[in-house]
């Protein structure tokens, strides 16, 4: 009796509650159709008042505008020589537009960023840019967000590409960087054309199977790789910022992208193959044209390398040719996997032993770009590695170094070695090809698809994915006799004609004219 009570008691009381929810139903329905339309007075209050700034600035100013979003634009990096061509190009191709950079690059000059890009790249521009110098860029700092490190970069890309907006309104907006989620706050509330140019997705079907497999690397702590409930769950947290990533990246009216791998992603995430081309990185290959290859390898006394080295005004690089340079070219982030190319030299050291032809005829040079002091503290854990490993006495590293070092470096290397997996493209594996140094790059992303392929049937490099592959393809390259080498060399020069700065800029063009067309209405 007592329990049929109770049920008689509690059920007034579910029905007291269903009736009170449903009756908040309306209010609450109410309220959420008010707060949306107060939202969207807002932002079309926004969009009219930012209108209205670009017309005032077009009508002070004569002529339409063109910015383009690189907060890391002082860099040395691949990236950083995309945007200097870009601009270049344009310039050449419209006088009647003016152009804008986007930077969070503090503490110098425009004079100073524009002499760094003739140095590291041997690029100047035929007249003027303006900068809009950022100040909050630590907002895209990875360093930021040691957790949900994906999110946190693309929310604060957002608030970086408002105080970019409100700073300076163009007609055409360009992220040449890969933030995709500033596209949709330049086009809908800034009320600009917008393209894009994509050099690494930011989330990759690739990297869903890092996690789905617990596969630890750089990106996937141990931690969760171990964990398979934290694993199970970083799977539905890639998967739903992947779903944000495609429609932000959907709203440009331009895409382009710089390899074959990238291509791939992009279409599956963006899902705008109208509107998506392959447009590959400039690579300065034309500045290493002037090397003899024929006569710097025939000529095992080193008579070739002696003139090119009076060539390039520099006498140390005359030296002995028993001893082979390795070099890498890459700026210093943990993707680029410098502690495999370490690891991997030591272990060819370990093969080769001492004596003559040995570990004093082998050095290892890591040339790359420092953004940050991250990216500084990253070069000291390096030195730490080689002194562990025993091979500290024949490591070099060359950091933010002008162009013409660079060159002298590539030609005097008998190897260029490349390590990171999945890398989007590869400009430095092109330039070490261009400059007749034999690449063995990593058996994956751009350079397994569009770099180190077959040329008329012939071999232009090797490929390796693990420490020990690593260290028995440049044992196996340093084996081969001259003319053999000689051949690999002739093959790689020849395919890498087709990613020279003027193919880049004919393409880049060619993708960008419908946007620069619309610009003139």
């Amino acid at each position: 009796m007592a329990g049929h009570e109770r049920q008689q008691h509690l059920s007034p009381c579910l029905c007291d509650l269903m009736r009170l929810l449903w009756s908040l139903v309306a209010p609450c329905a109410y309220l959420s159709l008010l707060l949306t339309l107060l939202l969207l007075l807002l932002l079309l209050g926004l969009r009219v008042w930012l209108q209205g700034r670009r017309r005032a600035r077009r009508a002070q100013d004569g002529g339409p505008a063109v910015a383009f979003f690189h907060p890391y634009c002082n860099a040395g990096g691949g990236g950083e020589r995309v945007l200097w061509c870009s601009l270049r190009a344009l310039m050449h191709r419209r006088p009647d537009v003016s152009f804008v950079v986007y930077t969070g690059d503090q503490g110098v000059s425009a004079e100073e960023i524009l002499e760094g890009a003739r140095q590291r790249f041997n690029i100047t521009l035929p007249r003027p840019v303006a900068f809009i110098f950022l100040r909050r860029r630590v907002l895209v700092e990875a360093s930021s967000y040691p957790h949900f490190t994906l999110l946190g970069q693309s929310a604060g890309s957002m608030f970086l590409g408002w105080e970019a907006l409100t700073a300076f309104v163009p007609d055409l907006y360009v992220d040449s960087m890969g933030y995709a989620f500033t596209l949709p706050i330049f086009r809908y509330l800034g009320g600009c054309q917008v393209a894009s140019y994509v050099h690494y997705p930011t989330v990759s079907t690739d990297m869903l199977s890092v996690v789905r497999e617990r596969n630890p690397r750089f990106n996937n702590a141990n931690f969760i790789s171990r964990n398979p409930v934290l694993s199970a769950v970083k799977v539905v947290y890639y998967c739903c910022f992947a779903l944000l990533y495609g429609l932000a990246g959907s709203c440009s009216d331009v895409i382009m992208v710089n390899s074959t791998w990238t291509l791939g992603h992009i279409l599956a995430l963006w899902r705008s193959p109208s509107r998506t081309s392959i447009v590959y990185p400039p690579c300065d290959v034309r500045a290493f044209l002037d090397i003899p290859l024929e006569e710097e390898e025939e000529e095992d006394e080193g008579e070739g390398w002696e003139e090119l080295g009076h060539e390039l005004g520099s006498e140390e690089d005359k030296g002995d040719r028993k001893c082979h340079s390795i070099v890498s070219v890459g700026q210093f982030r943990p993707e680029k996997d410098h502690p495999l190319q370490i690891r991997a030299f030591s272990t060819l050291l370990h093969r080769k032993g001492e004596g003559p032809g040995g570990r004093e005829s082998l050095r290892l040079v890591l040339i790359g770009g420092c953004r940050n002091r991250e990216d500084e503290e990253r070069v000291l854990m390096l030195q730490g590695l080689c002194q562990d490993q025993g091979v500290s006495d024949l490591v070099d590293f060359k950091i933010n170094v002008p162009f013409e070092e660079l060159k002298r470096e590539l030609v005097n290397a008998t190897i260029g070695l490349h390590t990171m997996w999945n890398e989007h493209f590869g400009i430095g594996v092109v330039e070490c090809m261009a400059a007749g140094t034999i690449v063995l790059a990593h058996k994956s992303g751009g350079p397994k698809l569009d770099i180190v392929v077959p040329y008329d049937g012939g071999q232009t490099g090797f490929l390796a994915d693990s420490e020990d592959g690593y260290a028995a393809a440049m044992e196996n390259i340093l084996a081969l006799s001259p003319s053999a080498r000689l051949e690999i060399r002739r093959n790689a020069r020849r395919s890498v004609e087709r990613f020279s700065d003027q193919e880049f800029e004919a393409c880049f063009l060619a993708a960008m004219e419908p946007l620069m067309i619309k610009l003139e209405r």
